[in-house]
């Protein structure tokens, strides 16, 4: 992995997109550290959008409809949802410049949240940056069992049906690896992603404050994969 630090350069929201569009993305050392560095894994992690896997048990869950799915509402509860301690992470890098920067790339339309609500608590999500052909998934978290899980297999129909090509997950954790995802060699990602930022794609595949069924999320990932 190669880091550069962002001493020399003030980051604002619009070189934080020409560095996605280039293959990089910052991170901080924790959430008390004011400043940024920038990372390019020699091996990324993708989930292939053709091939995207859903066991059998979560496909039943998500079925079920025990939980309620909405997109864009509240990114300020979405990171700080990602950034709380959980089970396998004692600290966060998500900082408040993170924070600040992610904000005003929500308020431009750029970033997004895919959030889960169980009797009108959120109790998962996740959010991550949207650019042409690219979606860049930044962090997730759970607090009710499959939750991330279910945010995730929301993304991915939203993705498939808006005609996206690239979903980045940075890294392969266990967590991801259930549901296909790999690492590519830069290299490979590179071209990936110049491929993506050649054609667009359509976030608002479903009208807004519309409210997505599972059966509604797996038939889009099922239909995806049958053309």
């Amino acid at each position: 992995m190669s880091r550069a630090s962002d001493r020399a350069l003030e980051i604002t929201p619009e070189i934080l997109l020409r560095a996605y569009a280039a293959g990089i993305f910052p991170m901080a050392e924790d959430a008390d550290d004011p400043s940024l560095f920038w990372v390019e894994p020699r091996e990324r992690g993708i989930i292939p959008l053709q091939g995207f896997h859903v066991s059998k048990r979560l496909a039943r869950t998500i079925r079920s409809d025990i939980f309620e799915i909405r997109v864009d509402e509240d990114f300020d509860a979405v990171i700080d949802g990602c950034a709380a301690p959980d089970f396998d992470r004692e600290k966060t890098w998500i900082s408040g410049r993170i924070r600040h920067l992610y904000g005003e790339l929500f308020d431009a339309g750029f970033c997004h949240t895919v959030e889960v609500y169980r009797d009108n608590v959120l109790v998962g999500g996740l959010y991550g940056v949207r650019l042409q052909g690219a979606f860049f998934g930044e962090s997730m978290f759970h607090r009710d069992r499959d939750a991330s899980k279910v945010a995730l297999v929301h993304l991915v129909a939203r993705l498939k049906k808006g005609g996206f090509t690239l979903l980045d997950t940075q890294f392969v954790t266990p967590h991801l690896a259930q549901f296909g995802a790999m690492e590519v060699p830069r290299r490979t990602y590179k071209q990936m992603l110049r491929s993506a930022m050649e054609h667009s794609a359509a976030w608002d595949v479903w009208p807004d404050g519309e409210v997505i069924s599972g059966e509604e999320a797996l038939a889009a990932i099922a239909l995806s994969e049958r053309h």
